[in-house]
């Protein structure tokens, strides 16, 4: 189904109209057209054809279409690199050939080479799309969330407590040091679960699942590590917490509950190492 009309900052699914020296023209379902530069014309790319593209504004300023996929698009929030600046703001990284742009007003004290979070937004008075820094104005207040909810989470910074995350690139929360058992890189997407959703409409949230749920993906974490080693472990009851941490990223608890289901299953054994039953 064709898009409505072209939204800039946003795939859009368009139908190929015509051919020009400079590229292909499509259009969507209203009859606006906009460009597709010759650069990234395919030979499967012919009249009649619909696909999806991404709608922007090139080096010069004009409404072009590309098939390159962004980092992020409109209305999303992104952890991206700075790579370069003038008097007028900075700009950066979000794998297209024209860097998006961040206004000195958006930044909050940005150097070239930083790594942060911004938030995708559209100028009403020029229709270009910026970056901002300040995502605060862009976060919903009141989550509207539930304990033990699946949710996406983007992490994209570290605190003395832990690290905070964009929850379903609607909300805020935080996964605290104290509950992490593996590796945190800034910058990952991933799914968490609603651990507590505080009066103050804070958001506590847990990399693991909850209840039922925590032992079933323990049980899976120890399963999957030993189909990944011959079905060995060089591992047990007595492990040290941190060495358990870094290779199946469960804490000792839930390790030591996971092990006790997987025997009472018959699907391993366990003395010097854990082995899994054939």
């Amino acid at each position: 189904m064709l898009s409505a009309r072209i939204e800039i900052g946003k795939i859009n699914r368009l139908q190929i109209e015509r051919e020009t020296p400079n590229g292909l023209y499509l259009s969507a379902h209203d009859g606006h057209e906009v460009l597709l530069p010759n650069i990234y014309v395919t030979e499967e790319m012919e009249i009649g054809k619909i696909i999806d593209l991404f709608i922007y504004r090139d080096s010069e300023d004009r409404l072009v279409a590309t098939t390159q996929a962004p980092k992020a698009i409109l209305g999303s929030f992104a952890y991206l690199e700075v790579v370069d600046k003038n008097r007028d703001g900075f700009f950066l990284d979000w794998g297209l050939p024209k860097d998006l742009f961040v206004p000195l007003k958006e930044q909050k004290g940005l150097q070239i080479g930083d790594k942060k979070l911004f938030y995708i937004d559209l100028d009403p008075d020029t229709n270009r799309l910026y970056a901002s820094q300040k995502i605060g104005k862009y976060l919903q207040a009141k989550p509207r969330l539930h304990k033990s909810q699946k949710v996406e989470i983007l992490i994209f910074a570290q605190t003395p407590m832990g690290y905070k995350a964009i929850i379903d690139n609607k909300y805020s929360g935080m996964i605290y040091a104290n509950e992490c058992f593996e590796k945190i890189v800034l910058g990952t997407k991933r799914e968490a679960f609603v651990k507590l959703v505080r009066a103050d409409h804070k958001v506590d949230l847990s990399l693991t699942a909850l209840g039922k749920g925590a032992l079933e993906d323990a049980t899976q974490k120890i399963l999957t590590a030993l189909q990944n080693h011959n079905g060995i472990l060089d591992l047990n009851y007595k492990s040290d917490a941190e060495r358990i941490k870094n290779e199946l990223g469960l804490s000792k608890k839930s390790f030591k509950r996971a092990l006790t289901a997987l025997i009472e299953q018959n699907s391993i054994t366990v003395a010097e190492n854990i082995k899994i039953v054939q």
